[in-house]
């Protein structure tokens, strides 16, 4: 069996690597900005706005929410693996054109591009591992996606600032270039063979991930639903109980999470050390933070199996909530200009250090992780994909306003606005989600249907 565990190991490093490029690109804008606005370092003519300087940064919501569409069409016609090609040609070519951008129109529709490659290699890796992996180490695959993501955001912040324009895309391309050669040696998924009725395929790629015993039960949890419209698809998705319960939680909490600020912090991470005068210099406190992401992402993936997914997430969304709430008070203090705030430089730091700390410990994962688990096989895709890109319209938003928030609102308010959400995502945790903690998928099936 452990050699079985090892191999469904080595198939999703790949899924990993690519996990990664979403990070990267979600964390570009961060040492980009200043590049632009620097006209020694912009390939620019001329420098841009504060909206144009938002953009580059939420733009790339506008890919991310029609990519995963994309996917949900795509891994159910031609496969899982054929998408994954897809979503990495299209993330090759939008990094290629960043790195030769020479005016706004050109960076606008690179990022475009790369969210709709990114968007389309974070849903089909949720719906891949959730369906390959073995229940025991499921958990711990999916959670690790995160851990991908964060390391990713951490390269980019730690290698940006000291890099060229270009050269920052460029890194990009050849990460996405090895992604594409490792796609080549994954199997396909045993659950898209039986919905196009290949048992016999479906029962070869169950025997070489050592999961022969569950076929049966997968065979048993699907409805004969293999030719479904998309109509259909989504008449499943509404009048079937556990597809209807799952949709409302995952959609749920995939808005809060987007909601909290966290996608503000990532994109804008350094302009907010900036604009809060912190002590510490704004690009090593930004990578600081990545360092912090990546630590708490690998420290959630050994906790998610034993602690459950359930009080991860009340943990985690009670500290992020609290460490917003204190940065809104510096921001405060920093605005009526208390003679305390000269002694306090380094509270920005320290808040967004434990923010993320707990932030990637359970809310930045688990709602991911739940998309993986809870959708019945035949509407996973289309499941996974709403509750996404409804999830990432309202990033584009956030992240979008973000700068009027904050001069027409002010950052304290801004940020408690976001402590706020993290405590709205808290309550609803407690009320609504289920553990899902070393359940069988067919297991997680019956406790939605109640």
């Amino acid at each position: 069996m452990e050699g079985y565990l090892k191999r469904q190991l080595w198939i999703v490093v790949p899924l990993y690597i690519g996990q990664s490029l979403a990070g990267y690109s979600m964390g570009w804008s961060a040492p980009i900005i200043p590049k632009l606005q620097d006209p020694k370092q912009s390939p620019l003519s001329s420098s841009i706005s504060e909206t144009e300087t938002s953009l580059v940064g939420s733009i790339t919501y506008v890919g991310l929410i029609i990519g995963p569409y994309i996917t949900g069409y795509l891994s159910n016609a031609i496969g899982r693996k054929p998408s994954f090609f897809v979503a990495g040609l299209l993330t090759l070519l939008s990094f290629l054109l960043l790195a030769n951008a020479n005016n706004l129109a050109m960076i606008f529709t690179g990022r475009v591009i790369c969210g709709l490659g990114t968007g389309m290699i974070y849903v089909v890796n949720l719906v891949y591992i959730g369906e390959i992996a073995s229940t025991n180490i499921r958990g711990i695959l999916l959670t690790s996606t995160n851990i991908f993501t964060t390391l990713g955001t951490l390269f980019v912040y730690a290698v940006g600032p000291y890099v060229s324009y270009p050269v920052v895309s460029y890194i990009a391309v050849g990460v996405t270039a090895l992604y594409i050669l490792g796609i080549l040696f994954i199997p396909e998924s045993p659950t898209y063979y039986i919905l196009k009725e290949r048992t016999k395929s479906a029962q070869g790629a169950m025997d070489k991930l050592g999961r022969l015993d569950e076929l049966d039960e997968i065979l048993a949890v699907k409805y004969n639903t293999e030719k479904l419209s998309v109509v259909e698809e989504w008449k499943q998705m509404i009048t079937v109980k556990s597809n209807r319960k799952a949709l409302f939680i995952t959609l749920s909490l995939s808005i809060f999470q987007q909601t909290s600020g966290i996608i503000v912090v990532i994109f804008f991470a350094t302009t907010i050390f900036e604009t809060a005068g912190s002590s510490i210099e704004p690009n090593v406190a930004t990578i600081i933070i990545g360092v912090t992401q990546f630590v708490a992402s690998m420290l959630s993936s050994f906790f998610v199996e034993r602690m459950g997914r359930r009080i991860l997430l009340l943990c985690s969304t009670t500290i992020a909530g609290l460490s917003m709430a204190t940065l809104g008070v510096y921001f405060y203090l920093d605005l009526i200009d208390h003679s305390s705030i000269s002694m306090i430089k380094w509270l920005p730091l320290v808040s967004l250090i434990i923010y993320f700390l707990f932030y990637d410990f359970g809310f930045g994962i688990i709602p991911g992780t739940l998309i993986g688990e809870m959708y019945q096989s035949n509407v996973r895709s289309i499941g996974s994909t709403v509750s996404i890109t409804v999830a990432w319209l309202f990033g584009f938003g956030v992240a979008t306003v973000y700068g009027y928030m904050v001069s027409d609102l002010g950052s304290h308010i801004t940020f408690w606005m976001f402590s706020g959400m993290c405590a709205l995502a808290c309550l609803f945790t407690a009320i609504f989600v289920p553990e899902t903690k070393g359940k069988s998928l067919a297991e997680i099936q019956q406790i939605l249907n109640k």
